[in-house]
């Protein structure tokens, strides 16, 4: 499976908390002479009654907020792909088959996907000097998670200690590496897992 000839206008800068996606999603954005950042967080906060935030233990409400929440991520980075300009999404991306969600919800545009793999206690550090929320502590199972399931797959950085440019540069270099799209996801699916399907638009909602 080939990657496509021209390079993503879509870019998933995702990671644990503390890994410092909102940073480098945001460089990464600014790089651009036309870049937007959006960022999940900021999403949800945009609840303002009735707001049932991810949570480590499965919430059904919860679960339905998170997939409204990545629908208008979609829609937006449509949007602004359509308007011209460069959009790196900003979320906690944890398994193969939400990411195949974000892939058929934004096809036939591809995605450069970026995992930042800071050592858990760099990101621990990084997560305890936020002024405004410590978090890490009840997720550091998602680094687990995130292994398992997407190891292989896109662009994998350890950025504990790169500044926000360098990691902006390598995730540039980085590129052909990064481009993900439905095909190539499945592709990947079938070889590490024979037999084995990823999310499809029957199991998650599409786009009208």
């Amino acid at each position: 499976m080939s990657k496509p000839e021209s390079p993503p206008r879509v870019w998933m800068v995702t990671g644990v908390p503390g890994a410092g996606k909102s940073t480098i999603a945001g460089a990464l954005a600014r790089s651009e002479a036309r870049g937007v950042h959006i960022e999940g967080d900021a999403l949800q906060r945009m609840i303002v009654s009735g707001s049932r935030p991810p949570q480590p233990e499965y919430d059904e409400e919860c679960e339905q907020q998170i997939l409204l929440n990545v629908r208008n991520q979609c829609l937006l980075a449509r949007s602004f792909l359509d308007a011209g300009h460069l959009v790196v999404l900003d979320y906690v991306v944890t398994s193969r088959h939400r990411l195949r969600y974000y892939l058929e919800l934004l096809h036939p545009a591809p995605m450069g996907f970026v995992m930042l793999r800071p050592d858990l206690s760099v990101a621990a550090r990084r997560d305890e000097q936020r002024p405004h929320k410590t978090v890490l502590p009840r997720w550091r199972h998602l680094a687990g998670e995130m292994a398992g399931e997407l190891s292989g797959v896109g662009l994998w950085l350890d950025n504990g200690d790169l500044s926000v440019d360098e990691t902006v540069r390598q995730v540039r270099s980085g590129v052909t590496a990064a481009t993900l799209t439905v095909d190539l996801l499945d592709a990947f699916s079938a070889r590490r897992a024979p037999g084995q399907r990823t999310g499809s638009q029957a199991q998650f909602p599409a786009l009208s």
